[in-house]
């Protein structure tokens, strides 16, 4: 009887340590599907946390700094070897297809023409080429007249010169196909048309090998800035195909109806969390202040310690 006992006492605690592990799978389990939705709900936010940077300080990693009072600052920078330059999601800045001058050296008016001139009428709206922010917004009575210079997100700068009258200011936010100003002839200009450059840190690139203007269309997907006046143009298969960096919420036709609806679910909530970059110097005090929450809260939303350290560069939520 004794021995009988034991067997039925070892029985059970074995099957307890065997169905320990199963609880804790399942656990895991029901788990799994929660956390995958939160990092979801999270990429999508500092995705568009990241687009906001973006839209501040526009190809920060490549310019040295930011100055609004001259066109080409840029002097002895060091160029890159190789840069590529990413052509989608433009606008054509006029949609007249006619080029009235062409880029490079001009034996007229012996001297180089750093962009090229596309024949406008008085008043036609002029637009951004691409997302960016406006870093100069100026008059030139012996040179550009009345130009535009905007910063992009894929590293160009663009030029829009001789323009009647500017339709944005200093440090605005655009997205491509914002309206800047209207054609004009002002400056050193002898007949209505818009002066388009692009370049890159201040290097002139023919804006022929990116855009199409008969054609009203970029000549490629990319293209591969490399060193001085020299580059190469890539398509789609040759890019690798890479996606946009837009925050919509994309899914495949065979998806489920409830995979749609837990896509569009997580955009939503997505939508409504706040997230904020840490800078060099700020503490969770002045972190909280600044956007009217409590350092408790802050704590909370973050898993954050009574002694844990914030460091610049870590996302946190505060909302």
């Amino acid at each position: 009887m004794f021995h009988k006992i034991i067997k039925t006492t070892t029985l059970a605690a074995c099957l307890t340590l065997l169905a320990a592990p199963t609880n804790a799978q399942d656990l895991l389990a029901r788990q799994a599907p929660v956390d995958k939705k939160m990092r979801a709900v999270d990429s999508i936010a500092i995705q568009k946390l990241f687009q906001a940077e973006e839209f501040e300080d526009p190809a920060a990693e490549l310019y040295p700094n930011w100055e609004d009072d001259h066109i080409n600052m840029y002097g002895s920078v060091e160029l890159p070897n190789e840069y590529r330059i990413d052509l989608r999601g433009f606008c054509m800045p006029t949609t007249n297809r006619i080029v009235t001058s062409n880029y490079g050296y001009r034996p007229r008016f012996r001297r180089q023409h750093k962009g090229i001139d596309v024949n406008a009428n008085l008043g036609d709206t002029i637009r951004a080429a691409f997302d960016g922010k406006v870093r100069v917004v100026d008059f030139q009575q012996g040179g550009y007249g009345n130009v535009v210079v905007i910063r992009h997100s894929n590293g160009l700068e663009t030029v829009y010169g001789h323009l009647s009258r500017h339709l944005t200011k200093k440090g605005a936010a655009l997205k491509a196909g914002d309206p800047i100003g209207l054609a004009g002839s002002t400056g050193r200009s002898t007949g209505t048309h818009l002066h388009f450059e692009t370049r890159l840190l201040g290097e002139y690139i023919d804006p022929a090998k990116l855009f199409d203007f008969a054609a009203q269309d970029v000549t490629g997907d990319y293209y591969v800035f490399k060193g001085r006046g020299r580059g190469t143009l890539l398509g789609k298969h040759e890019a690798g195909m890479q996606t946009g960096t837009d925050t919509d919420v994309r899914y495949n036709s065979s998806e489920s109806p409830a995979a749609k609806a837990q896509a569009q679910k997580d955009a939503r909530q997505a939508a409504r969390t706040r997230l904020h970059k840490v800078r060099k110097g700020e503490t969770l005090y002045s972190i909280a202040r600044k956007h009217g929450v409590s350092v408790d809260r802050l704590r909370r939303m973050n898993g954050l310690r009574s002694k844990s350290k914030i460091r610049p560069g870590q996302i946190l939520k505060y909302s």
